[in-house]
């Protein structure tokens, strides 16, 4: 960690509210896409990224560096979004019924043709088909790594899991998922 957000956690510790604030809107963006990806709804995603900051505030005190505060938020965050889960007692939600926050589709990105558009959302609706196919305990990881840019040791302290589990479960998450994306495979070719 750099010694600014050493001392933001410091502050945040001695209850300086403004402090924890900034670690807020420093790991909001990541924490809420985590809540997402597991959660499948956005309203749900946003209320579970809130719990996460509020239980994160509740217990700031026993923060003691063992981990990055990322890995410590994103702990925080997929037992929120476990305890959820549990709370709900049903099927999880097929990817492809998530909804970004400007609707049904994604926006046009600049530069692209409305063709490209409708390619793109194709892909993000298969990758997402695919991603539900596979058991949490490979694709908490493959999200982790591969969408939110942990490395390897990020991810063992998220989980609380060795290293070589994490490799290992990344590398099978990525062979299943492969073989889920057989079926459309021209929209990656």
């Amino acid at each position: 960690m750099t010694p600014a957000i050493d001392e933001e956690i410091r502050r945040a510790q001695h209850g300086d509210l403004e402090a924890f604030d900034r670690l807020v809107g420093a790991h909001q963006n990541k924490i809420f896409n985590l809540c997402l990806w597991f959660l499948h709804d956005y309203d749900e995603a946003s209320d579970a990224a809130q719990e996460s900051f509020i239980r994160a505030f509740r217990h700031i005190k026993s923060f003691r560096g063992d981990c990055t505060f990322s890995s410590w938020l994103h702990r925080i965050a997929l037992n929120v979004c476990r305890d959820i889960a549990a709370k709900k007692k049903t099927a999880p939600r097929d990817f492809t019924s998530m909804e970004t926050e400007e609707g049904e589709f994604d926006p046009v990105f600049e530069g692209e043709s409305p063709t490209d558009t409708l390619v793109h959302n194709e892909r993000i609706a298969a990758v997402r088909t695919a991603l539900g196919t596979l058991p949490e305990n490979h694709r908490t990881p493959l999200i982790l790594f591969d969408l939110q840019g942990h490395s390897y040791e990020e991810c063992a302290a998220i989980l609380k899991l060795p290293m070589g589990t994490i490799k290992s479960r990344l590398s099978r998450a990525r062979i299943a998922l492969k073989e889920a994306l057989m079926p459309q495979r021209e929209l990656f070719s």
